[in-house]
């Protein structure tokens, strides 16, 4: 039986010797490992190929996983555990392909090939190197980011169920700084999504709203029966739902001993238990963002475009009357630094005005950031994501929140304000009536019966 010319080459023949190292960088290209079996360590080379088509069958799974039940492989993949323990596996292959190139490049002789072949060779496993443990290097900084950014953000807790078939989301903007006395909330809306279908109502609930109710079984329905600061006045300066969340976290976190161990905190809880109150929806999962976060995120994310009616003062002051810079109009591109002054410029406008810009730039980020564009910049989004977010949303519920998100990006967003241009008045409300405005925004749509 003649010797195999791969393993026992003739190595005074350097055409041959020259064939032979194609043909091994291209195996080892092709199904890692295998060029070791034919022409180094057998025992390698089995763990090489035994490594590649465990990848492969991984790989082939998580396609069809995708393809019938994208929730169940998005849900494992936005858990921390299990993103640090997919870091791991590309640590493992990056220094596997390592070890395999180089001793690929061992085995094909490089000296006794053609010298006009060696560069060349040398070069195509030079760049399958970079491309395979490259990649797979970078994955694993990504997936170690992600867990990371997980971790630090969401909560590990059960998921909570639908109701009426949606859930809802309670987005808190603050803004805190040495001249405030604990938060305020500057910017509250309600997120009420269609758990099926993915359609989403905002609704915009003014900051300076009266007389706020409190469901039942709220612990500030027995201190304020009648709706916050109703009958005599309440613990701070005014009594604007914003006012709550300062209230109850400075005078009375008693009220709500659990909520820290839940994720939460007593504040964030009472204006969960206001929001319910005003607009007859339970809030299953809230979002903290602060402000000076946004900047980060935005920025990150390269700018937002949003179209400016009337143009928006940036002003130098706490006067709001100096005006160092206008944003607007037309179609302007954002950055951080300008993506805030817009949503919070108090110039020559309203509160109503600056809720509109606000749930305009929600809505803006909503549809131009796609998820190939958070990808590309992952590391600086998580970054900002961390400093910019406090939320009860649990780790167990992102891969279905994720899946719905993609829905929801592809549907109108309905737009809700309780605010006068639809015949609420904060400091009067009538909250039946609000109740029937928020039951019709989020009222599942009718499908248009077919002609």
């Amino acid at each position: 039986m003649s010797a195999s010319p791969v393993r026992t080459p003739d190595a005074a023949n350097p055409h041959g010797m020259t064939k032979r190292g194609w043909w091994l960088v291209g195996l080892n290209i092709l199904i890692p490992g295998s060029a070791q079996l034919l022409a180094g360590s057998r025992r390698l080379g089995r763990f090489g190929v035994g490594a590649t088509f465990t990848l492969w069958a991984v790989i082939v799974l998580a396609l069809v996983v995708w393809f019938l039940w994208p929730t169940a492989l998005l849900t494992v993949v936005t858990f921390s555990a299990s993103l640090w323990i997919i870091a791991a596996v590309l640590v493992f292959y990056a220094a596997l392909w390592v070890v395999l190139t180089l001793d690929t490049l061992r085995l094909v002789r490089l000296i006794r090939t053609l010298p006009s072949a060696r560069a060349w060779i040398a070069g195509l496993a030079t760049l399958s190197l970079v491309f395979f443990s490259g990649g797979a290097g970078y994955a694993a900084f990504l997936a170690s980011t992600a867990g990371g950014f997980v971790s630090d953000v969401f909560v590990v807790a059960p998921p909570k169920d639908p109701v009426n078939g949606r859930y809802n989301f309670m987005l808190l903007g603050v803004d805190s700084g040495p001249d405030r006395e604990g938060l305020r909330p500057d910017s509250i809306t309600v997120v009420s999504v269609d758990a099926t279908t993915g359609a989403a109502t905002m609704i915009g609930i003014p900051r300076n709203l009266e007389d706020v109710p409190f469901p039942e079984d709220s612990p500030l329905y027995a201190k304020y029966p009648n709706g916050y600061g109703a009958d005599d006045g309440c613990e701070v300066d005014v009594c604007y739902i914003n006012s709550i969340y300062t209230e109850v976290t400075l005078v009375s976190p008693e009220m709500y001993p659990n909520a820290v161990a839940e994720g939460s905190d007593p504040g964030i809880e009472a204006v969960r238990d206001a929001v319910e109150g005003v607009t007859g929806l339970t809030i299953q999962y809230y979002a903290l963002i602060e402000m000076q976060g946004f900047i980060d995120l935005v920025d990150s994310l390269g700018g937002v475009d949003v179209t400016v009616e009337t143009a928006v003062p940036i002003h130098t002051d706490d006067t709001f009357t100096d005006v160092a810079e206008w944003i607007g109009p037309g179609v302007v591109h954002l950055d951080g630094y300008h993506a805030l002054w817009y949503a919070r410029s108090r110039h020559d406008t309203t509160d109503y005005d600056r809720m509109q810009r606000q749930h305009q730039l929600q809505q803006a980020i909503i549809e131009q950031f796609s998820p190939a564009n958070v990808l590309s910049k992952f590391q600086a989004v998580a970054a900002a994501g961390a400093r910019l977010v406090e939320t009860d949303i649990p780790q167990s519920a992102l891969g279905f929140f994720v899946d719905l998100a993609g829905k929801t990006r592809e549907l109108p967003i309905t737009q809700l304000e309780l605010t006068p241009v639809n015949d609420v008045d904060p400091e009067y409300p009538d909250y039946g009536y609000i109740h029937d405005l928020v039951a019709n925004a989020t009222a599942p749509i009718e499908a248009t019966p077919a002609p």
